[in-house]
């Protein structure tokens, strides 16, 4: 796994550039609302994809003994069933914990506002005395200006529409209290002084509010905290069963190679890769963690400048031609200057699975449905053959492609029946979330080698 990218957050991932930026449209992340039909259909149709992929294995592994296709099953269960229900708990906690300190935030964001008005009528209060009234200082301070020929009159009528002394002195308060909403976004203490006539009586209903702001701001806080404590424990149950996943994979590994039955065989490794894939998640979850915790202050007053600096070359222009079809090697270091794609998309992914198998690939080959078009260019051979490590560049709409982006993803295995395994990110469950998936028909694709 290439070490020389600082993962970032799954949030700040999701950014608009040279990617699948959409992931796979078959399977779009379905919103939070108040009837549960859609998710009730959608667990009834991930219950259904389950057994029907439970059936064709054990139909496959029919000529392993019973202890081995056993293992088979259970890993299969674990990595495509446990896992994922496992991820989307993670995913939906994540979410709460994150909507849960906004909202603390925003409470004691607004208790400190309201902290601040204290403080500045306090002072004032010492400056004029508790009976100081500011609507009726601004009242005369416009009769001031009006007798020396000021638009004062016209400001009276026309921005309070006030039809009494009494409606212009409310008008005013109201006013006043906009003012001191606009500049320190104390809206609900500001709110609360709209009936105070002056500032001893400001001040006490400030108190008051700054009590019950006091309130929900720990009970937010004390939210927040509840719901971060629920994503961790949630993310602990996922790692917990991603270990599991790994003594399974190494334990069956070494029993494979005893298989005579090809079909099992085929069975066996298609479910080892689906694993050794989704071992990859556990990895990048760890380092989006550790990325996260990290503080980098930097040095103030100065700009920053790395240690090693490196040009990003410009984007190549490539004018789009047709797939050369030789019979060429794979990957090229025409044009790789390292992974330059958006960290957690499927492109990026491609790039550095493609670099684990010891395959070049060039960095701006656009986005996963260009590749095709674009990789002729600097010399990769494109056909309709698929071949272990080579990128399958799905046009847009393709297989459920994103109908602007389209998708790539690697080749993993190719199988003797015609079918073969594909990696990929940023197709089920979002950026640096990798899955694997067995096709057929390799016709009907460009696989960029």
């Amino acid at each position: 796994m290439t070490k020389s990218h600082v993962m970032k957050p799954m949030l700040a991932a999701v950014v608009a550039g040279a990617a699948c930026l959409a992931g796979l449209a078959m399977t779009p992340v379905i919103p939070a609302q108040a009837d549960t039909y859609p998710d009730l259909v959608n667990a009834q149709n991930q219950h259904a994809a389950s057994a029907q992929r439970e059936a064709e294995l054990k139909q496959q592994l029919a000529g392993a003994n019973t202890e081995l296709a056993a293992k088979v099953l259970e890993l299969d269960d674990l990595t495509n069933n446990k896992i994922v229900a496992a991820q989307a708990k993670v995913t939906q906690a994540n979410e709460d914990a994150a909507t849960a300190q906004d909202e603390a935030d925003a409470a004691a964001d607004r208790l400190a506002a309201a902290q601040k008005d204290q403080a500045t009528l306090e002072e004032q209060i010492k400056q004029t005395g508790k009976d100081y009234d500011d609507a009726h200082a601004a009242v005369a301070q416009l009769a001031r200006e009006e007798m020396h020929g000021s638009n004062a009159s016209d400001v009276m009528s026309v921005v309070t529409g006030a039809t009494s002394t009494q409606d212009f002195v409310n008008s005013m308060q109201s006013r006043d209290a906009l003012s001191r909403n606009e500049a320190n976004a104390a809206s609900s203490a500001a709110t609360t002084l709209n009936t105070s006539m002056n500032r001893s009586e400001r001040l006490a209903a400030i108190e008051k509010q700054i009590a019950v702001l006091k309130t929900k701001a720990d009970e937010k806080a004390a939210s927040a905290q509840t719901a971060a404590e629920t994503a961790q424990s949630e993310r602990d149950a996922l790692d917990k069963l991603r270990q599991q996943g790994e003594e399974k994979r190494n334990e069956l590994s070494a029993l494979v190679e005893n298989l005579n039955d090809e079909s099992a065989k085929q069975a066996a490794q298609t479910v080892l890769i689906a694993s050794q894939v989704d071992s990859y998640n556990r990895q990048y979850q760890k380092e989006q963690a550790e990325a996260a915790n990290k503080v980098d202050p930097g040095i103030q007053g100065t700009t920053t400048v790395p240690s090693n600096p490196t040009v990003t070359p410009s984007t190549p222009t490539v004018t789009p031609s047709m797939p050369s079809t030789g019979t060429g090697g794979q990957g090229t270091s025409n044009g790789d200057y390292g992974n330059a794609y958006v960290a957690g998309q499927c492109t990026w992914w491609a790039y550095d699975r493609r670099k684990q198998m010891g395959i070049n690939t060039p960095s701006y080959l656009g986005n996963g449905g260009d590749w095709w078009r674009t990789a002729p260019s600097y010399g990769l051979r494109v056909d309709h053959n698929p071949e272990v490590g080579a990128a399958l560049s799905f046009l847009p709409g393709q297989d459920g492609a994103d109908g602007t982006y389209g998708h790539v993803a690697v080749v993993e295995a190719v199988n003797g029946d015609g079918t073969f395994v594909i990696s990929e990110m940023n197709a089920l469950a979002g950026p640096f979330n990798t899955n694997s998936r067995t096709l057929t028909n390799a016709g009907q694709y460009w696989f960029v080698h």
